[in-house]
């Protein structure tokens, strides 16, 4: 059996520099932020992905929207499947404050 890294973080077996907390998510800095307080928003219940539990992911969503509104302008994203570069298989939204000229390109990659 795979351990998934973010259920380690939620169950604080796994570090992370938490940002925020509610009962039902947990918001925390990634490895490689792209952004100044880029931050993830998880589930504390393991989901694979947006679209396997839609009522978790509407649930994290607004955990997202909630964290977004302190900056002015920002990107809430996330990824289904390998494809379209999941690689960390627990629902996982990315918020992403950004500034006008910074030159952040999405997917973040040149690739």
């Amino acid at each position: 059996m795979t351990t998934c890294v973010f259920c380690g973080i939620i169950s604080g077996t796994e570090p992370a520099v938490i940002v925020r907390q509610w009962p039902d998510a947990i918001a925390f800095i990634p490895l490689h932020p792209v952004a100044r307080n880029h931050s993830l928003v998880v589930p504390r219940v393991h989901v694979p992905d947006a679209v396997t539990n839609p009522a978790v992911t509407a649930l994290t969503m607004s955990r997202a929207a909630e964290l977004a509104g302190a900056y002015s302008a920002s990107n809430i994203v996330t990824s289904v499947g390998s494809a379209a570069t999941q690689s960390v298989f627990h629902l996982h939204l990315h918020v992403i404050p950004r500034e006008q000229g910074d030159h952040l390109m999405l997917p973040w990659s040149t690739l």
